[in-house]
């Protein structure tokens, strides 16, 4: 039995109704269909939606749609059961499946549902009951009888009388008989006053109904097992009123005997009409209680057909239609087959008796499970002949062909797995109708039109069916807009998340590269005309391989090229005559062009792969390069050939900037990612402090009321209710203010129309809304964006900043890039409840170049530490262990502090030992053992194991994870741990992970290979140790060593005994420097030094010296005083040491809340001692300290332009964080502070001549600034959170206009002008330990 909620009642043959409970029923989720609800309604209420693309082909019954509701002020799925002209358009008669309700829509409104749309099941399910016919009374004119007679339509009176019964019903249950064409029959239970009716019974003995079929009727009636159903003890339609002030109490009588009676006789039903005695007739008032229902008549004479109708009594409808009233049934109602239905009824097939799926349908059955009646078809005019209305239903009983063809396309549309993987979808047909809808910048001299699919994409015919073959499933939007920018020969640069990836330019340039020849005048000059610069030897051997596979390369002989640093080399390579492709990295293109530069004569097309990492990485080189570029191109004998430069990348940077600025002609900039496309538009951004109680008085200070220009401010929030909050705070500042969210989507079109009116001159207007509205909204002209609620990812806040994208700069046209001042600016209000998140919006405001307040950066310290310190379990970071630094230390997922318990040293930190390399991981880690000189207790075991081994060999019976066992390779016997085992499944041998404990080295191995261990050889603990050797890295910022060196060196110490000195030693790992191979020559006791691994490293050209390396890490592995004052603070709140790593991270995240609302406050009372901010003032720009006018800057670097305190002396900065840092009583502990505030940076300097010369030692620092004094130089920046900052006091005066500074691999290096030229003793008045000659 089935426990259901009824949602409206049209007639008991129709009502709409939610399955709540039942078995094998899923309930529906009222969240899921509310968020179904918002999602419709803001995608088809966006403003530039292309609604021709979702209009349906063909407006036919039967269809699926989506139609908006005025009643509901909501878009709706709806399926449409008739088209009919209208007095001016068609229009189409819907039906609501998720409410009830029929609408009548314009054809022209009627949309086309997406995929995602329809993954929901229907939430109204339409029944009738089963059983029963209704019941009229009809009254010929020409005679003077009145009888009861079976009818087509429903009574109002029995539609009412059942609508008063569910009224005072407490449970509403049914038993499902059977379901066809969407309408599912059913046995209606109400419980009132505990008391269970069957509504179908019910209606008969009230003669508001008779049954069908008496004999099936007796034997399906009351499937549920439950007590005999009664009837209520008189009329509730009659007096309605007392029923319900009852609520339900009311007495009840069995159901009339001659009911199952006449249930029994098997009477035609065609003749069953009943008759109505002369003496009830006379009667002014009938008592249905007083009577019981009259025989019977089979034999009654058919009524004459006769015109007119009348009313009387409690509402019966008097027919005087002289015609067969079972004719009558048929005539009003068109069996329409919806397959559509079929997404309801199929998981509710199971519960369909046996015997209703077998039963054959007689025609009045099949009428009376039709589809209801269209708003025409209740008219008299529908009325046809009998016979051809019982052929109709006959027919329509067995759905036609295409009708199946219709079912076999809506199962395939509802499947969330296409059928048609190659066939386009509808989403995206409807997401690809402009490049501003989808948030991506497409800033071109000349239009480019996108390419859809492969089909018409500009790539040869043989990387299409290499792209096939890989089953590659793009364009992407990134590549349908590069592809035919760089087909078309057009300078261009691409940012987008793919942009790593070769395949976003080569397909296009290799077409290119093919179809245009070289013209006469190059064919004679040497060198490639297509050069790939990648930002590592990784992505130069990727590139190729694609190359290669894709067998797209013709007659390009694609070649790459890698040199070190060895000077010799690069004057001794020669480029293959016929390569007109050559991939290799800026650093190796350099040297050529410094050994030989007539080897790239012939380069017409330069293409930066990964252009944002090669300008951080090399910025020198690509300096270089293209200058070259610029030389060779630029000359009248090529005046006539291509030129072209392509730049890919994942990130928008200043060096991209300068790229298209000086070296770009016309050029296509495509940005797909939007907080990107907000870098190059130069958004001005803000940042205010503020508590959360604070956030509406603050946004309120931040809003300028008085614009001297046109202003649209745009305030976001996260919630509906943020959105009402802020709009009553708002609206209440008499300036005209709009609000938009999830609730009042049907008000779109005016908020839009009233954002886009044009305004004057110093006005204002504003729009609060939500996140999920400025899709639907498609704003793009707002002038500022304030983010009210903070925006949690990277991706929500690009999508707020797209809306100003219209005020971007347009860098392909000069004229607009050259403006004096953003016209775009941001407000990011920071409370104390997104400490979390301030790393990662200090990472993107950084590049930005705004400058941020220093309370801010110092407590970014703080959260990398505690972010540090839920990595306590991860092992140590490899690159900090073999380089003495991380690249990101922000976003690495291991450890880069010191945990004692997993570093406790293992071995000598000090001393000379006899170390051999077994396992070579790199050029300078390898895995292995420490011999001992006396008594080496890994040789005795390895003599046991084999003689043990020789007379007894006992294969593992059950291989475990974790376990020791023995494995034989050639004649030694190791020690293996298995790390994995994988399911075997039916595979006849299976491997497995092992890792050999006394080499390191971890591999697959045959699990049937492996030896039980006895445990007499399991005690010994293992004996690999993880050496590194000191002072070495790959050449040219390299992340992971050259394969030729790593190849190199393990050829040469691989299984050879070194002698080492070990400068260092934290848990299982040692570092060593130097290490040598020392012969003993023969006949002598003498031992000379084969080899030092060191130099052996740098000689291959691919390594360079390292002198920080053994600084830096007792730098980190000694400086872990940060990490106590968190420790202290975090321990504190446990109260058992076995605390949970979640209970930590919330512990964590409380402190770090704490500290931020200390730090807002401490922020606040200083600026309240800033000069006060004059309410006239609103035009100029505040940001945390000083204002600054945005208008009156002329300069190029506007985004730049935020004044902050960052300026003040490190003195007063130092003191103010003392005087913070005062104790404090017990009950309110001071906030954990990390010191140093700052760090000074090592500086190494040289002079030559009249020129100075400073390194400053810092690796890819950030957000530097560089003051220059005639006796004096100022440097700051930071390096992974880290603030350096230092002041030279100079021991001569220089020229400050004339001296300079830049980035020269990855560090910063100066370059001053001596105003007097002489030598300098010193560089500084007083001695420092931090700089060096």
């Amino acid at each position: 039995m089935l426990e259901i909620q009824i949602i409206k009642i049209e007639d008991p043959g129709c009502l709409w109704a939610r399955v709540l409970k039942g078995p094998g029923i899923q309930p529906d989720s009222p969240e899921e269909y509310e968020n179904l609800r918002v999602k419709m309604n803001l995608f088809y209420h966006e403003v530039d939606l292309d609604v021709q693309k979702l209009k349906p082909a063909e407006l036919k019954e039967g269809l699926v749609c989506v139609v908006f509701s005025l009643a509901l002020k909501s878009w709706c799925r709806a399926v449409v059961e008739s088209v009919f002209q209208g007095m001016v358009e068609t229009q189409a008669w819907c039906l609501l499946v998720d409410h009830g309700d029929r609408i009548i829509v314009r054809a022209d409104d009627v949309r086309t549902p997406l995929e995602k749309f329809l993954q929901l099941p229907f939430r109204v399910r339409r029944f009738k009951l089963a059983g029963i016919r209704p019941m009229t009374l009809q009254v010929p004119i020409s005679e003077n009888t009145a009888e009861l007679v079976p009818s087509s339509t429903w009574d109002s009176s029995a539609t009412k009388y059942l609508h008063n019964l569910l009224q005072v019903s407490t449970l509403v249950e049914a038993v499902l008989c059977e379901t066809q064409a969407g309408c599912s029959a059913i046995e209606l239970y109400l419980t009132i006053n505990n008391t269970k009716i069957c509504v179908n019974h019910e209606l008969v003995a009230k003669k508001f109904a008779c049954f069908i079929n008496d004999k099936s009727s007796v034997m399906g009636g009351n499937r549920n097992g439950d007590r005999a159903p009664v009837s209520l003890a008189w009329d509730i339609y009659s007096s309605p009123h007392q029923l319900l002030e009852m609520k339900g109490r009311c007495p009840v009588k069995p159901p009339p005997p001659d009911i199952f009676s006449r249930m029994e006789r098997d009477d035609d039903p065609q003749t069953d009409i009943v008759e109505v005695s002369h003496s009830e007739k006379q009667k002014p008032q009938v008592s249905e209680e007083a009577h019981m229902p009259s025989q019977v008549n089979p034999r009654a004479p058919k009524l004459a057909r006769n015109a007119g109708t009348d009313t009387i009594g409690r509402g019966w409808r008097i027919r005087a239609e002289a015609t067969d009233v079972f004719t009558d049934e048929c005539c009003g109602q068109t069996h329409i087959h919806k397959p559509q239905y079929m997404f309801n009824t199929l998981s509710h097939s199971k519960q369909i008796p046996q015997s209703f799926e077998e039963k054959q349908q007689s025609p009045d059955q099949s009428d009376n499970n039709s589809i209801a009646a269209t708003p025409a078809a209740s008219s008299p005019s529908c009325a046809s002949d009998s016979s051809e209305e019982q052929k109709v239903a006959a027919l329509s009983q067995e759905p036609s062909l295409e009708d199946q063809l219709t079912s076999s396309r809506l199962m395939q549309f509802l499947n969330p797995d296409p059928l048609n993987p190659d066939q386009e979808s509808l989403d995206a047909k409807v997401e690809r109708c402009n490049p501003g809808h989808l948030g991506v910048i497409v800033h071109t001299a000349l239009r480019v039109e996108p390419c859809r699919n492969l089909t018409r994409a500009p790539i040869s015919e043989q990387f299409r069916k290499f792209l096939l073959w890989r089953k590659y499933n793009g364009p992407n939007v990134a590549e349908s807009y590069c592809w035919p920018a760089v087909a078309r020969g057009f300078d261009t640069v691409l940012v987008s998340h793919s942009g790593d990836n070769p395949l976003s330019y080569i397909p296009p340039l290799l077409m290119l590269l093919q179809t245009v020849s070289v013209v006469s005048s190059l064919a004679a000059r040497t060198g490639p005309t297509a050069v790939i610069l990648c930002p590592g030897w990784e992505k130069v051997q990727t590139v190729l391989e694609l190359l290669e596979d894709s067998k797209a390369t013709y007659n390009l002989h694609p070649t790459s090229v890698l040199l070190g640093v060895d000077q010799e080399e690069p004057k001794k390579f020669k480029i293959p005559r016929n390569c007109q492709l050559l991939v290799t990295t800026p650093f190796t293109m350099m040297r050529l062009l410094d050994a030989q530069c007539f080897l790239f004569l012939r380069l017409c097309h330069l293409v930066l792969d990964e252009a944002d990492v090669l300008y951080s990485q090399a910025p020198e080189q690509m300096s270089v390069i293209l200058k070259h570029f610029q030389k060779v191109v630029s000359g009248e004998e090529r005046s006539s050939c291509p030129r072209q430069i392509i730049a890919v990348g994942s990130r928008w940077s200043a060096g991209i900037e300068a790229l298209v600025r000086e070296h770009m002609i016309y050029p296509s900039v495509i940005i797909t990612v939007m907080e990107e496309a907000a870098l190059y538009g130069r958004v001005h951004q803000r940042v205010q402090l503020c508590l959360d109680c604070d956030k509406i008085s603050v946004l309120l200070g931040s809003l300028d009321f008085h614009p001297p220009k046109p202003q649209k401010t745009l305030i976001i929030t996260n919630s509906a209710e943020e959105t009402e909050h802020v709009y009553k705070a708002v609206v209440n500042t008499a300036v005209f203010t709009l609000k938009a969210h999830e609730d009042v989507t049907d008000q779109f079109d005016f908020v839009i129309d009233q954002w886009r009116k044009d305004i004057s001159r110093g006005t204002q207007v504003i729009l609060v809304t939500t996140n999920d509205c400025l899709k639907a909204l498609g704003i793009r002209d707002a002038t500022c964006v304030v983010h009210y609620g903070f925006p949690s990812s990277p991706k929500l806040f690009g999508s707020r900043l797209f809306c100003m994208s219209e005020h971007f700069r347009n860098l392909s046209d000069m004229d607009h890039a050259e403006s004096s001042s953003p016209a775009a600016q941001s407000v990011l209000l920071l409370s104390e409840l997104n400490a979390r998140h301030v790393c990662g919006v200090l990472r993107y405001l950084r590049r930005s170049g705004a400058l941020l307040p220093p309370e801010l950066l110092q407590f970014a310290l703080g959260v990398q530490q505690a972010k540090e310190e839920q990595k306590t379990d991860r092992p140590l970071c490899s690159s900090l262990k073999s380089f003495g630094f991380c690249r990101d230390s922000t976003v690495c997922p291991d450890r880069h502090m010191i945990n004692k318990s997993l570093d406790h040293p293992k071995h000598p930190d000090s001393g000379t030992v006899m170390v051999l390399p077994l396992c070579i991981k790199s050029a300078n880690v390898y895995s292995g053992r420490i011999v001992s000189q006396k008594d080496d207790c890994y040789e005795t075991l390895a003599a046991e194991m084999n003689a043990h081994y020789a007379s007894e060999r006992r294969c593992a019976v059950e291989v475990l994870k974790g376990e020791l066992y023995a494995i034989q390779e050639e004649n030694i016997y190791n020690r293996v741990r298995v790390m994995e085992v994988p399911e075997k499944g039916e595979q006849l041998f299976s491997s497995v992970t092992a890792c050999f404990i006394d080499e390191g080295r971890t591999q697959e191995v045959k699990s049937h290979q492996l030896l039980q261990l006895p445990p007499q050889f399991q005690d010994l603990p293992g004996q690999a140790v993880e050496l590194i050797l000191c002072r070495a890295q790959p050449v040219d910022g390299e992340v992971d060593w050259n394969p030729k060196v790593t190849r190199a060196i393990s050829q040469k110490i691989r299984g050879k005994l070194h002698q080492a000195r070990v400068v260092m030693s934290v848990g299982n790992t040692v570092w060593v420097d130097p290490m040598v191979r020392m012969t003993r020559v023969p006949g002598l006791k003498t031992y000379i030094n084969e080899y030092n691994v060191h130099a052996e490293i740098l000689a291959s050209g691919f390594g360079v010296n390292n002198p920080q390396h053994l600084e830096l890490l007792k730098r980190v592995f000694q400086g872990d005083e940060n990490a106590s004052t968190l420790q202290h603070l975090t321990d504190d709140r446990f109260e058992s040491p076995s605390s949970s790593s979640q209970q930590r991270v919330e512990v964590i995240e409380d402190v770090l809340t704490s500290k931020m609302r200390d730090l807002v406050s401490s922020h606040n009372a200083m600026e309240s001692r800033q000069t006060p901010i004059s309410p006239q003032n609103n035009s100029a720009v505040q940001c945390n300290g000083v204002l600054k006018d945005s208008d009156d800057d002329d300069s190029s670097e506007g985004s730049m332009n935020i004044v902050s305190k960052c300026d003040r002396s490190l003195k007063e900065y130092n003191s103010k964080l003392q005087t913070v840092s005062e104790p404090q009583n017990s009950h309110n502990p001071a906030p954990f502070l990390f010191q140093p505030t700052s760090f000074h940076p090592q500086i190494k300097w040289f002079q030559r001549g009249e020129l100075v010369t400073i390194y400053i030692k810092l690796i890819s620092p950030v957000m530097q600034k560089c003051e220059f004094h005639s006796d004096a130089v100022i440097y700051s920046g930071y390096v992974n959170d880290r603030h350096y900052y230092t002041k030279l006091e100079l021991s001569g005066d220089i020229i400050a206009e004339e001296s300079s500074w830049e980035i020269r691999c990855n560090e910063p290096v100066m370059k001053l002008k001596k105003k007097e030229k002489r030598d300098w003793s010193l560089l500084l008045k007083h001695k420092a330990p931090s700089i060096s000659y």
